[in-house]
């Protein structure tokens, strides 16, 4: 509020002068500025008393007071003092500083009274349109909501310039448009009408006054032009007149406008043009205000949802990660959509040349039931899967489904690509009481279907290749555990890691010509490719030998000179071995077995005694001549043979400690007998135990041979 306005507003107070004589106060003389005071025109005739010219005062209290000064000769004065001036209907207050004097004649009687007053009133609302407007700034300082700073300044103007109503309209953010700010003094209906109206020229006082950025002075709405669209609503609400600015921010964007309504025709005085720069310049302040802090509110929303949105795909993409199996990673897909994005998911895929759906997710079991079993027919999904481009509609799927009984009302449906090529879709559902599918909705959807394509990939690799490396293991261990004359035999495998690759431990069990079994336990060097066909080479090359050398002996040396003869490309690993012929006395077992640096073979007693096997020998593949031994074993009924690779042996505990030889002892020792079932899960579990189910990093086998009691018929 500048300087030049406070003038406008307030002006300049000069002195009220007037000689009154006699105990009637006649006016004998007054001053031009006494004349205005008081109304002016004829409420002021020289040769009247006062009290006839101004009755109201005497209710006042202000004949009293002149009475006092005449009657006692004591001067009279006051600061401040409030007096309504004028008629009913057209009474107004006013606020004087004054001096009552008495005159005195030339003997000092008293003889009148001289009035000498400066009227305040304008310095008092002065005052007052001040400390409204800092509490208006005040207001906007501690950011009030926009509508209540500015309802509260429409509001002050009004108080100030009894008879004006005050509206102020916002404009959007093309600055096509003015929207309801405030308005409290003017009708509803009035206030409904003009929301939204256009800006340009002749469209009403304030329609104009924004397109032109300038004030626009309507003195009679019923002969202006720019009311001719507005005539009878303006007639309706009981308005003739109307004073529009424009509401500019500093960089001359448009706002909205400022308007003085009368409800008779008038056109504005100086002091009106300055009210309406001062609170105009507030309320662009206020509005300037408002804007920032909604774009500061959108920026801290959008960063918000900018973190939540890479917070969500990195949750994700973590828990995509751990579904290491192809269906698996579809179905955790599915489920990290719902109902993070939509309360309705379903993924399909091609799988032979048809359209196959593979995952769903849903909040209830019915709505899963009817999801999986509808079968996608061509629409959405076949357009994505040959477009390989995002669709949406606000529309269920065409053609029959579930759409009805799941409430569905739209869709969303993305690809998913592996190097290129589709290989199936991801569709979102929204329905009646879900949020709608919008563009945040969508990118994050294609952002989150490329990063799980690629999951997916890696899945269905693994997947295949675990399924490769079981069938090729499988292959190499026996299929079926075969019947033993005279013996229980009990097998156990568990490749280490995620079975991606061909484990190095084996075993075998197969028939010799001449009644006897051959079995054998062995521990390849290394995994993988290489380490599978030196276990091929070792299997087949005993169970070729086997039949033609009768000795466990020579048979091992064969397979030594066969690991030391293969080709350099089908690797150069060293072999663990036990390799031994089974042969049934009808009362007791004979086992004649080498081991070739193997973990020692244990003896098993009914009574739980455990006694390591260890006759010398050293691995296979590494020197000509590794000094194997034959050593015989005798099984009575219930007792057991057991050989483990080191896998087992070699298990650690969480504080690296090994389950060693002598917890495999402690193992067998308090085994239940004479089944060698029993035996051998007695040993794992006390294995499991040991290392609290933690995987290795090893392959682990056993093989347990019991002698089955003898049949007493």
């Amino acid at each position: 509020m500048d300087d030049a306005d406070i003038r406008s507003l307030f002006g300049q107070s000069s002195a009220a002068f007037a000689t009154l004589s006699g105990p009637a106060h006649v006016v004998e003389s007054a001053n031009r500025a006494f004349v205005e005071a008081i109304g002016g025109g004829d409420r002021v005739r020289t040769g009247t008393p006062i009290g006839h010219l101004v009755p109201e005062l005497a209710e006042q209290g202000v004949i009293a007071l002149l009475d006092g000064v005449y009657r006692t000769g004591t001067p009279c004065s006051a600061r401040d003092a409030r007096i309504v001036l004028g008629e009913a209907g057209a009474a107004r207050e006013a606020y004087f500083d004054f001096t009552h004097e008495p005159r005195r004649d030339a003997g000092g009687n008293v003889i009148g009274v001289v009035v000498l007053a400066v009227e305040t009133t304008r310095t008092r609302h002065a005052q007052r349109l001040i400390a409204e407007h800092r509490a208006l700034l005040e207001q906007i300082a501690r950011q009030a909501p926009l509508r209540e700073v500015l309802d509260g300044m429409v509001r002050v103007i009004e108080h100030f310039t009894p008879g004006t109503l005050v509206s102020v309209l916002l404009a959007d953010e093309d600055g096509k448009h003015l929207r309801h700010g405030a308005a409290p003094s003017l009708p509803d209906f009035y206030n409904d009408a003009i929301d939204g109206i256009a800006t340009g020229e002749g469209i009403g006082s304030c329609g104009t006054a924004a397109h032109r950025r300038s004030p626009v002075v309507v003195s009679d709405i019923a002969d202006d032009p720019f009311w001719a669209d507005f005539g009878e609503l303006a007639a309706a609400a009981s308005l003739a007149a109307c004073w529009s600015t424009p509401i500019l921010a500093r960089d001359g964007r448009l706002l909205g406008t400022f308007a003085m309504y009368h409800r008779s025709p008038r056109h504005p005085e100086e002091t009106d043009l300055a009210l309406a720069r001062v609170f105009t310049d507030t309320a662009a302040l206020a509005i300037e205000r408002h804007h920032t802090e909604r774009a500061h509110a959108a920026a801290e929303a959008k960063e918000k949802a900018a973190r939540d949105d890479l917070a969500f795909l990195l949750a994700a993409g973590t828990a995509l990660a751990r579904c290491p199996e192809y269906a698996q990673t579809l179905q955790c897909l599915a489920d990290v959509c719902v109902p993070a994005l939509a309360p309705l998911c379903a993924i399909d895929v091609v799988d032979a040349g048809r359209v196959r759906r593979i995952a769903t997710a849903t909040p209830t079991a019915a709505q899963t039931d009817l999801l999986t079993a509808h079968t996608p027919e061509p629409g959405a999904v076949t357009r994505v899967l040959a477009t390989a481009t995002t669709a949406i509609a606000r529309r269920p799927p065409t053609g029959s489904g579930p759409w009805d009984a799941l409430a569905i009302t739209g869709h969303l449906c993305v690809p998913l690509t592996d190097r290129g090529d589709v290989f199936g879709t991801l569709t979102l559902f929204s329905t009646e009481d879900g949020p709608p599918l919008d563009g945040r909705v969508v990118h994050l959807v294609e952002e989150l279907a490329s990063r799980a394509s690629l999951s997916a990939r890696n899945a269905r690799q693994h997947t295949e290749r675990a399924r490769l490396s079981h069938d090729l293991q499988a292959g190499l261990l026996l299929p079926d555990l075969p019947r033993l004359p005279g013996a229980e035999l009990a097998t156990y495998h568990h490749p280490a890691g995620e079975g991606l690759e061909i484990g190095g431990d084996f075993y075998d069990v197969f028939p010799l010509s001449d009644g006897r079994w051959a079995f054998m336990i062995g521990d390849v060097c290394g995994r993988g490719a290489r380490a599978a066909t030196t276990t091929a080479l070792v299997r087949h090359t005993a169970r070729a030998i086997a039949r033609v050398l009768p000795e466990p002996q020579a048979v091992v040396k064969a397979v030594n000179t066969a690991l030391l003869d293969r080709a350099g490309s089908h690797g150069s690993g060293f072999v663990t071995l036990v390799y031994g012929h089974l042969h049934d006395h009808g009362g007791h077992l004979t086992v004649d077995l080498v081991r070739a640096g193997h973990v020692a073979p244990r003896l098993v007693l009914a009574d739980g005694t455990v006694t390591a096997v260890e006759p010398p020998g050293m691995l296979l593949g590494v020197v000509a001549d590794p000094h194997l031994r034959t050593h015989r074993v005798d099984l009575n009924p219930g007792e057991s043979l057991v050989v483990v690779t080191d896998g087992i042996t070699e298990a650690r505990a969480s504080d690296g400690s090994q389950f060693d030889d002598s917890g495999m002892d402690v193992a067998l020792g308090r085994a239940a007998r004479p089944r060698a079932q029993d035996v051998l899960e007695a040993l794992i579990t006390a294995v499991t135990a040991f290392t609290d189910g933690h995987e290795g990093e090893d392959d682990q086998a056993a093989l347990v041979l019991t002698a089955r009691p003898r049949d007493p018929r």
